[in-house]
């Protein structure tokens, strides 16, 4: 039976649930469904390693109905009880140790092991090699191009803290239901890994008058610090919690172990829920570096993703020695009349396409994608920067079908493109409806992207694409229902951007809802109205600027650096299987960090957007005027390295450009790559909350959120874009109908 006849012939069930079905569900539940919304594509065979209750395995199955689910439990008892509890057509469970063979080798499209294989180790002599084993077990169950996820806890790695507890929130005793958090400390430094022969470990409990009042403190490894904090508040049940060990490989392990089995890396990220943050550690703990430096609270979960890959085909990339250039970017310099201030500018050649096929299936919109496509420079060297989420960048993305336009017209060109791509015969095309113009990072880089909306007859899975990147793959093109492309968004496991404003841009003109938001919601308190609110007519008919004229070379304090090096491919066993030479543009002294802003301000019922009418040359070389509507956004300095001192830096830089007094900040989903193949930027979209303004140099323009979304034309900014459709998506903005309400 072919894929679309098993896509229609599914049991359907109540579609519509899915909203109510997350309105129900704990953070923890929520975190695990949209990571397998992220990660796997919903159709297939998935096992739910380590199920418990089945709870988990039900709501995939129920939101999910194109999917088999497997529920997997080692106890025959929980099993039964799942299966007499929890009751779907695509759903059933099987008694299973999740460290052994369940499956015949090559039989499963996905695995997810959330928050289980901790108790592999545990149960077995705190053996982390037991994870590497029940790993390698699991790797040989999947087909090729099968996703295994794991949601665990994750070791934050070597050296030493300072830990502040509260000793005023219990009594001096020993009993974790009444006693103090200092107190639960000292006990857990005596019998954790009570499993053991020798359990507990040394705990340096410091003077109290280097503590703040409440609070004490102690020195303790980084490990046993976060194994503390992580389990602090299961006082009911401590003696059972404090036999588990959580963390048993740090991020560079996982990444290590799952490169060694032949899988390649979609996701590899720490988690941090934000309700634990808000609840559990805010103002309850704090972590210091020995030298008194604050650090950030430790993950409460991890996130590894990958996929098993061919036989010959590669894992990751390596950047090698720089290489002549090799002529495709061009570093470009303007002079801005007004303020003589030099900007450096990459230009590309071409201008670029993204092609976006799309169909209707049972009521879904699903698209075709781009998957696997390689982007070797993501995972160059670091020189003195890293995500401040903690996020390791992916080689092998999912991004939109593109390409650059040279001389053929539009409509050809995409017209060739599917063919050639998708197998996607122009008979087969049903209608073309326009797309987006946009500029994706237009401080910095001298591109514009022109997409199509192409409506075609169904394509579920199109296969591998011609080699064309000069790597052991060039990806494969399969459909993705495109609300799930958007949790993937949310939850950081989609870096290219251009294929989450397409589907925005889709079912906006479509008029079907995106469903709900996964992630943090902002909650906005009435600022009132500010002095002046700007339509889209108004900022259609604002004069034009021309502000920029070539200059020679840099100005003093040059921004970009245009690089070539030669990247290597390597395969499992860490032996290169192809190089190429590319070029690519990097900040000279800032961070490959970029924070882009929605300045969001309640007035009564409206939400409104801050904005500003800047001018960049990039907007001048392509419409021949410089004034650009842009989201407030930085590229960091190198020195804020992690989020937390990255959000304060941000307030303090809105408040003196924008006079703006913040209130609240929320981070809009997961980061993303706004160019891969020109530059290994980051951006982290973040949301905060204007309170007041006074006077300053610059003043943000305010119009209301919803419009921002329905701007196209006006607001060509990549970043404002893609901020304006995340804020309005978390706020419930975007409107339209949900086409699967109660369908059967």
């Amino acid at each position: 039976m072919s894929s679309e006849d098993r896509y229609r012939l599914q049991h359907r069930g109540d579609r519509g649930a899915y909203a109510r079905y997350l309105d129900g569900m704990d953070c923890t539940m929520r975190q695990k469904v949209a990571l397998t919304a992220a990660h796997l594509l919903c159709t297939g065979r998935v096992a739910d390693m380590g199920m418990g209750s089945g709870t988990g395995s039900y709501a995939i199955a129920a939101l999910y109905p194109a999917l088999d689910v497997v529920g997997v439990d080692v106890n025959p008892t929980m099993v039964k009880l799942a299966a007499e509890r929890h009751v779907l057509p695509n759903l059933s469970f099987v008694t299973g140790n999740v460290a052994e063979r369940v499956f015949e080798p090559g039989t499963l499209d996905g695995i997810l092991d959330s928050s289980v294989l901790h108790h592999v180790t545990s149960f077995q002599g705190y053996d982390h090699a037991a994870a590497r084993r029940a790993l390698e077990v699991q790797v040989e169950q999947l087909r090729i191009h099968g996703v295994l996820v794991v949601r665990d806890f994750v070791d934050p790695g070597p050296g030493e803290v300072l830990l502040e507890v509260r000793d005023d929130d219990g009594d001096g005793g020993d009993d974790p239901r009444g006693c103090s958090t200092a107190r639960l400390l000292e006990r857990f430094s005596r019998e954790f890994r009570s499993l053991s022969g020798s359990p507990g470990f040394p705990l340096v409990g410091l003077p109290v008058e280097d503590s703040a009042a409440g609070f004490r403190r102690y020195r303790l490894s980084r490990k046993l610090a976060a194994e503390f904090v992580l389990r602090k508040d299961y006082r009911t049940d401590w003696e059972s919690e404090v036999q588990e060990e959580y963390t048993y490989f740090t991020q560079e392990q996982f990444e290590a172990v799952f490169a060694s089995t032949g899988m390649r890396l979609l996701a590899s990220t720490p988690l941090r829920n934000p309700w634990i943050v808000e609840n559990r550690f805010e103002g309850k703990i704090a972590l210091r570096s020995c030298d008194g430096v604050p650090e950030e609270f430790p993950p409460t979960n991890y996130l590894i993703a990958a996929e098993r890959v061919p036989p010959g085909e590669g894992v990751r990339f390596v950047e090698g020695p720089a290489q002549a250039p090799v002529g495709f970017l061009t570093l470009d310099h303007y002079r801005n009349r007004n303020t003589g201030r030099v900007m450096d500018l990459v230009r590309r050649p071409h201008p670029t396409v993204d092609i976006l096929p799309w169909f209707l299936a049972d009521g879904d919109v699903l698209v075709l994608a781009r998957m696997g496509y390689p982007r070797p420079i993501l995972q160059g060297r670091a020189r003195g920067s890293t995500p401040i989420d903690g996020a390791r960048a992916v080689g092998y993305v999912t991004e939109p079908l593109s390409m650059m336009q040279v001389n053929d017209p539009f409509g050809t060109t995409v017209e060739a493109a599917l063919e050639a791509r998708a197998g996607v015969t122009p008979e087969r095309i049903r209608a073309f409806r326009p797309g987006s113009v946009y500029y994706p990072s237009p401080g910095g880089l001298q591109e514009e992207v022109r997409s199509a909306l192409v409506e075609i007859e169904p394509v579920y899975l199109a296969g591998d694409l011609a080699p064309v990147s000069g790597y052991s793959t060039s990806g494969r093109v399969r459909a993705i229902e495109a609300r799930q492309l958007l949790r993937a968004a949310q939850v950081g496991g989609l870096p290219d951007a251009r294929l989450e404003l397409n589907v925005y841009d889709l079912l906006e003109q479509l008029g079907i809802a995106p469903g709900p938001w996964i992630g943090e919601i902002p909650v906005l308190a009435d600022a009132g109205p500010p002095e002046a609110v700007t339509s889209l007519d108004g900022l259609r008919s604002r004069p034009g600027r021309r502000v920029f004229e070539g200059a020679s070379g840099p100005g003093p304090e040059p921004f970009l650096d245009l690089c070539c090096a030669r990247f290597d491919e390597l395969d499992a066993r860490g032996a290169s299987i192809g190089a190429a030479a590319l070029e690519f543009v990097v900040p000279r002294n800032l961070s490959v960090n970029t924070v882009s802003v929605a300045v969001l301000r309640r007035s009564g019922d409206e939400v409104l957007l801050g904005i500003d009418d800047d001018d960049l040359p990039a907007a001048q070389c392509f419409s021949g005027n410089s004034e650009l509507l842009v989201a407030p956004a930085w590229r960091l300095p190198k020195d804020v390295r992690t989020m937390t001192p990255a959000r304060a830096w941000v307030q303090a830089r809105l408040a003196a450009e924008y006079g703006v007094a913040c209130g609240a900040s929320w981070l809009l989903g997961g980061s993303y790559r706004p160019s891969p193949g020109c530059t290994p930027e980051v951006v982290h979209p973040m949301a905060v909350e204007v309170r007041a303004e006074a006077g300053a140099e610059r003043a943000l323009l305010w119009i209301p959120l919803r419009d921002a979304v329905r701007s196209r034309g006006v607001v060509l900014d990549g970043h404002l874009r893609i901020v304006a459709f995340r804020a309005a998506h978390a706020l419930g903005v975007l409107g339209g109908r949900d086409p699967t309400e109660g369908s059967a």
